[in-house]
């Protein structure tokens, strides 16, 4: 096999845009010969390839090998499954389910090890944070002791969460600025730092918005070896910062507006405050702004990394199976808000699963009918025993 053939199931914003992406050619070996979309207008773009109105029929037509799942979050786990089962490699856009049962559910589909299986982490090809990650992991700031992000930088407008009747809706999308802007920053801060022990959130539900799901997120994390971290975001808040702020034993890095400053200790802190004499002294610093070569290649280079694993072998950037891990973490917020407690990990994704059914159950706010895409229930709905 020279190529891989590649469907893309689900044509809007990012499946549109992969598919002109491959169209182009950008990314070698990867070649794109079907979509599928419950709307026409959207394959009626593509004119080049072969198009579906279900997930079924493109599977069944053996154009593919492959298949990038690019559409509303609950369906990801049901055609996931659904083309794992069918032998085909596949790649989902994040995040890879909607809560923890689901996405356990998911990777366990995956009994054949010789699938690529990926999610679509294209944060984790950004040279800043492989700069910073690399830092972390290689103790040039030694052992941590405080993680500060804040990523507010997400500002949404009214008319956004009107655009579409599943937006914004637990029954719809399965949550708001967690499980639709943040999963790259979930994901990013445990590819860094690891899982934290314990959360407690504070998350505000219609904050900002006409909403039922989250908008505005403020929450404390616990770590096994004592450190502590903040994690805050919005959709409400205008201009919006995105900063990322780590103490060490040996320094502090501040990564903020494309710059990573590492302030670093002569002697680690814990080191000199034994060996100090004045109560007030602190180590001496020296400040360097760290050299980095760009953002990376994104979701093209995500993708040319799935064509990689699959043709060579090469080992995957972003495997589907780590994906579980952001998704655990925003359930944790929100669950540590629903109950006004702090949550340990692991989560245990079945008791988040029913309050999930709770909160849908309890809405005022339904999405709109939606197309069935094939036989299959589309949004994996048997996880929410309807």
């Amino acid at each position: 096999m020279s190529n891989v053939r590649l469907g893309i199931i689900g044509l809007g914003n990012m499946g549109a845009t992969h598919a002109a992406n491959l169209l182009a050619g950008k990314i070698p070996r990867l070649e794109l010969t079907a979509v599928a979309d419950t709307d026409s207008a959207r394959c009626a773009r593509f004119p080049q390839v072969k198009s579906f109105s279900t997930a079924e029929e493109m599977i069944a037509s053996g154009l593919i090998e492959a298949l990038l799942i690019a559409t509303p979050h609950y369906q990801h786990t049901t055609f996931g499954i659904l083309a794992l089962k069918a032998g085909l490699h596949v790649m989902v856009e994040k995040p890879v389910s909607v809560h923890k049962a689901d996405a356990e559910r998911l990777i366990a589909a995956h009994k054949n090890k010789k699938q690529v299986f990926a999610a679509m982490f294209n944060q984790r090809t950004d040279h800043f944070y492989l700069k910073i990650r690399q830092l972390v992991r290689d103790g040039e700031l030694g052992e941590i002791r405080r993680v500060n992000w804040i990523i507010t930088n997400w500002f949404r407008t009214e008319a956004y969460y009107a655009s579409g009747g599943w937006r914004a809706t637990w029954a719809g999308e399965g949550g708001g600025v967690l499980l639709n802007q943040c999963p790259h920053n979930l994901d990013l801060f445990q590819w860094i730092f690891g899982m934290p022990a314990r959360v407690r959130a504070h998350c505000g539900f219609g904050k900002y918005h006409a909403i039922e799901v989250d908008d505005d997120v403020t929450a404390y994390l616990e770590f096994a070896n004592g450190a502590t971290g903040v994690f805050i975001t919005s959709t409400g808040e205008a201009p919006g910062t995105n900063r990322l702020e780590i103490a060490g034993e040996r320094g502090r890095l501040v990564y903020e507006n494309d710059k990573i400053l590492f302030t670093r200790n002569e002697t680690p802190m814990t080191e000199f405050s034994r060996k100090a004499t004045s109560g007030f002294a602190a180590p001496n610093t020296w400040e360097v702004t760290i050299p980095t070569a760009g953002h990376g290649g994104q979701h093209n280079e995500i993708l040319k990394n799935f064509t990689d694993a699959i043709l060579d072998g090469s080992p995957l950037v972003s495997p589907a199976v780590e994906g579980i891990h952001s998704v655990e973490l925003s359930n944790a917020m929100l669950l540590s808000a629903w109950t006004d407690k702090t949550v340990s990990l692991p989560l245990d994704g079945k008791r988040y699963e029913r309050a999930l059914k709770q909160k849908i159950a309890d809405s005022k706010s339904r999405p709109k009918p939606k197309k069935k895409i094939g036989a299959v229930v589309e949004d994996f709905t048997k996880s929410f025993g309807r």
